[in-house]
């Protein structure tokens, strides 16, 4: 038992080692689990203060279920079942009943000779195993940039093969607590299936409670956020009151419904939810790495190893290949999938709560469940963690770094304006209101952008995936106003507008703010008129000073990037940067 001083020295070690090893994951740009992992290994080695056991004795595996169940609601809001359909539906379902069947049945083949186990503790080691992950999945995709198909297939799989593994684990676990594996004895199959009903019940529940407090009582973003925790938190832990680990499959559920269901307005970007949700991941993986012995770790090192081994290269690669056959996929999609299923929270927390449980209960071999998974944890995050952006490199499936910027409006100067940004290599797209702009939008050779392009962009939920940035250049300046606040939640980069007249009839727009487009004095009117006029958007020559006359509007960065010049950020270009200009009107009437 821990003295008040040591709980407080723990809780601030865990803190600052959590914290600490995202920050430097961030700047090193690998994925935080290679660094959390050995990092709370090593603190528990080191010091008995970070000991999940004595900081939270009795109750650290009730606490990583609701820690879980925040997780995986947060995983939830992020899938569109818009998204889920076709061949990404059909690839999904197959990698979830060949990959749970595949990984649990070669896990539990395979244990009994490399770590020396008997049968019901493989069998319970390989339900543990099933189970990837959002958390570690979502920021290797982050990092490598794959093909949307190829994003939306593995964040399915890993976020809905979570509760899967987690439930299977419970009842192998409570069959291996009865002594008695035939079925219809300690292992009911119809189990599965009541754990999943009283799963989906509570995520109902959530979902409702959730509608009512965020589209009946109207509350803001602080109030929403602590309404969504205090109802994940209350229905998981009522689900797992009921039955063991039903809380996980009942906080995947609230969160796909309140990201789906119609009117609820969720933002994209949940920073408060987001911030949390890393905390959470930090605090976990490093306290339950510290509850990992050394000395329980070298006995099965090499075997866990093995068993890595075997996952990666054998049975992550035939489920990925049957499960894709057929679907369209080009090779170099279907490669990736095959090399992409990493371990994580899920498996950390249900070991961990499993190895807890099966403490003081004499069963022997179930003293490895933790090292190993521990072990397989560690090593797939590094196979994967480490090769996963040069393997899509050589795949040829990475998206380009080139920004791809999506420019709102029609009029001649900014088709003319996207038409400049395409001929430096830009990967432009350009959404139109009527059929007129649209038209000579394809005769400055851009394909326009599909009508939902701007739905999502203007739907909190939504996310515009590929683009890099929105320029608004209508000649609605409230509508480019208002999207420019609106569309920041569905975004992966900045969103800026074209600055309003001087004297402009707008209510809401203002000429000056950090998003808007040129400084002050390239509104779109002047902008209108030089173009009218017969000034041109050109390319300049890299690490050459714009010509007299001429307005710089944009950067090329050399490795692809758009930067827009705006009043408090000035072209500063590299040496190797090229500048658009525009350039000064020869004359004429007017336009």
């Amino acid at each position: 038992m821990l003295t008040p001083d040591q709980f407080l020295l723990g809780v601030a070690l865990i803190v600052l080692i959590a914290v600490g090893c995202q920050i430097a994951a961030s700047r090193l740009r690998i994925p935080a689990l290679i660094l959390l992992l050995p990092a709370g290994f090593t603190a528990g080695a080191l010091t008995d203060v970070v000991h999940p056991d004595k900081l939270a004795p009795g109750n650290f595996s009730s606490i990583v279920s609701l820690s879980v169940a925040v997780i995986l609601y947060d995983a939830g809001l992020g899938l569109r079942l818009a998204h889920l359909r076709g061949a990404i539906r059909s690839v999904v379902l197959r990698l979830l009943f060949l990959g749970v069947l595949a990984s649990w049945a070669s896990v539990t083949a395979l244990a009994p000779s490399l770590l020396g186990v008997p049968f019901p503790v493989a069998l319970l080691l390989g339900a543990v195993l099933v189970v990837s992950g959002p958390t570690v999945v979502g920021p290797l995709l982050d990092h490598v940039r794959p093909p949307d198909r190829v994003r939306r297939i593995l964040i399915w799989e890993g976020t809905l093969v979570d509760p899967v593994g987690a439930i299977l684990g419970a009842l192998v676990l409570h069959s291996l607590l009865s002594g008695d594996f035939r079925v219809g004895r300690g292992f009911h199959p119809g189990e599965f299936m009541l754990s999943w009903l009283v799963g989906l019940a509570g995520g109902a529940v959530g979902a409702a409670v959730l509608w009512f407090l965020l589209r009946r009582l109207r509350l803001g973003e602080t109030l929403g956020t602590l309404a969504q925790l205090a109802t994940v938190v209350a229905v998981s832990a009522g689900c797992d009151i009921v039955r063991d680990d039903t809380g996980l499959i009942a906080a995947v559920v609230a969160g796909l419904a309140v990201a789906n269901l119609p009117g609820l307005g969720m933002p994209a970007r949940r920073p408060f939810f987001e911030t949390l949700v890393q905390l959470i991941i930090g605090l976990l993986f490093v306290t339950i790495s510290a509850g990992v012995a050394p000395s329980s770790v070298l006995p099965v090192l090499l075997p866990a190893l093995g068993l890595v081994g075997a996952l990666v290269l054998v049975v992550r690669p035939l489920v990925a290949w049957i499960s894709t056959h057929g679907h369209g996929l080009p090779r170099g999609e279907r490669l990736f999938i095959a090399w992409m299923a990493p371990r994580g929270i899920v498996a950390a927390s249900t070991a961990s709560a499993f190895a807890s449980t099966l403490d003081g209960e004499g069963l022997p071999g179930t003293d490895a469940i933790l090292p190993v998974t521990f072990l397989v944890i560690v090593g797939t995050v590094l196979v994967y963690g480490l090769t996963a952006a040069p393997v899509a490199a050589r795949l040829g499936i990475t998206l380009p770094t080139r920004a791809r910027p999506l420019l709102v409006g029609g009029r001649p100067w900014s088709v003319d304006l996207a038409r400049c940004l395409k001929s430096a290599g830009l990967d432009v797209t350009v959404w139109t209101a009527t059929e007129e702009q649209r038209q000579r939008v394809r005769h400055a050779g851009i394909e326009p952008a599909p009508g939902e392009l701007l739905t999502a962009a203007t739907d909190p939920s939504g996310r515009l995936e590929g683009v890099t940035s929105v320029l608004l250049l209508t000649d609605d300046d409230d509508f480019n106003a208002l999207v420019s606040v609106v569309a920041q939640d569905s975004v992966d980069g900045p969103v800026h507008r074209v600055g309003p007249p001087p004297h402009g009839p707008g209510a809401v727009a203002t000429r000056t703010g950090p998003d808007v487009l040129f400084g002050p004095g390239l509104g779109r009117d002047v902008l209108a008129d030089r173009h009218g006029r017969g000034a041109r958007f050109t390319v300049g020559v890299p690490g050459e000073c714009p010509p007299p006359g001429h307005d710089a509007l944009f950067v090329l960065g050399a490795d692809g990037r758009l930067e827009p010049v705006t009043e408090s950020r000035p072209a500063r270009p590299g040496p190797e940067d090229r500048v658009v200009l525009l350039g000064p009107a020869p004359g004429g009437p007017p336009a």
